[in-house]
């Protein structure tokens, strides 16, 4: 097992001292961070851009800043979660991996050159991928999978809806539910659409021109990620013992954030026929395991839209903001 050393060794990250725009972000000098019982120290190769970097860097919704993130100021200074690299010290304990081992997952700081995650959020580097695409899989990847096998529980043949088909967990979804056999159906906008028919959805509905609850159809599953349609709209495109799970969905409330759409959900499930809620992702590396396995299988293939540096992540970030993005955007450090 390797061991730190005593040497103080300086990296640079990328870091907020407050909460608020990517304004707020600066490049800095900082020491490495020191790894702890059960956890391993990450030379970080490339990180993730997601929307939740975006909810921490504002510290918006205002809930998240109980989750432990810090009430008036970011209590870890250091952004950045999806992660790729190599393993250079390991923690008291760790026993899955060791000095040289090339890994993805969720670190905490991934936007620096190293950073620290525990060993249970960490699996091998899928073999067939870079470390840019391995690091944008996590958390994206773990929200499309947990949400169409264990709260969708899709089954092959049934026609599953995802809504945000485009997006960072889209582009996951549509291939994830592709390799259960189910007939896909993506909703995304004009620009978009063959994107998502190059993932594999026999069906693309333009958002722009037409409405995937106009009756026409009805889905055993919608997965709806990017969305902001109400549950009514939704419910009339479900069939009678149908499924929603509602991933993501973002509003101005600087309170919930949009999170009310999904307490509703939750609340109307038990008087209706149709089964209807949300989910928080569980970040877990057996899960990471069976992205990896479905990434080297080649059903699932990561999609990047853009990569920028570690000094361009404040742009990376308003990229993500402005919602143009298709697929994921990626940060090469090393």
């Amino acid at each position: 097992m390797s061991t730190p050393t005593d040497q103080k060794v300086n990296m640079r990250a990328i870091v907020h001292d407050e909460y608020g725009s990517a304004d707020v972000l600066e490049l800095r000098k900082l020491d490495r961070p020191e790894v702890g019982d059960g956890e391993v120290l990450v030379r970080v190769h490339a990180a993730g851009v997601d929307r939740g970097v975006w909810h921490v860097m504002r510290g918006l919704p205002y809930p998240i800043r109980l989750a432990g993130y810090g009430l008036r100021a970011p209590k870890t200074p250091v952004l950045g979660a999806d992660v790729a690299g190599v393993v250079e010290v390991v923690g008291a304990g760790v026993t899955k991996f060791k000095s040289g081992d090339e890994v993805f997952g969720i670190a905490t700081g991934s936007y620096a050159e190293y950073a620290i995650a525990r060993a249970d959020k960490l699996a091998p580097k899928p073999s067939n991928l870079t470390f840019e695409q391995s690091a944008v899989v996590a958390i994206s990847g773990l929200t499309a999978l947990q949400g169409l096998r264990d709260q969708g529980r899709v089954q092959p043949g049934q026609k599953v809806l995802i809504i945000g088909a485009s997006g960072g967990v889209g582009t996951f979804a549509v291939q994830i539910a592709k390799s259960y056999g189910a007939e896909v159906t993506g909703v995304c906008s004009t620009t978009k659409v063959d994107l998502v028919r190059s993932l594999g959805a026999d069906h693309v509905i333009d958002y722009t021109h037409d409405d995937f609850a106009d009756g026409q159809e009805r889905y055993d599953v919608i997965l709806d990620i990017g969305g902001n349609a109400t549950l009514s709209r939704l419910r009339r495109a479900l069939t009678p013992k149908g499924t929603l799970v509602i991933a993501g969905g973002e509003t101005e409330g600087r309170l919930l954030g949009g999170a009310d759409r999904q307490l509703r959900a939750i609340a109307l499930s038990p008087f209706v026929g149709q089964k209807l809620g949300t989910y928080i992702s569980s970040e877990n590396a057996e899960d990471l395991i069976v992205l990896k396995e479905l990434i080297e299988s080649g059903k699932v293939t990561p999609v990047i839209d853009r990569t920028y540096s570690l000094n361009e992540v404040p742009e990376a970030i308003r990229y993500i903001e402005e919602g143009h993005a298709r697929g994921k955007v990626a940060i090469t450090i090393r």
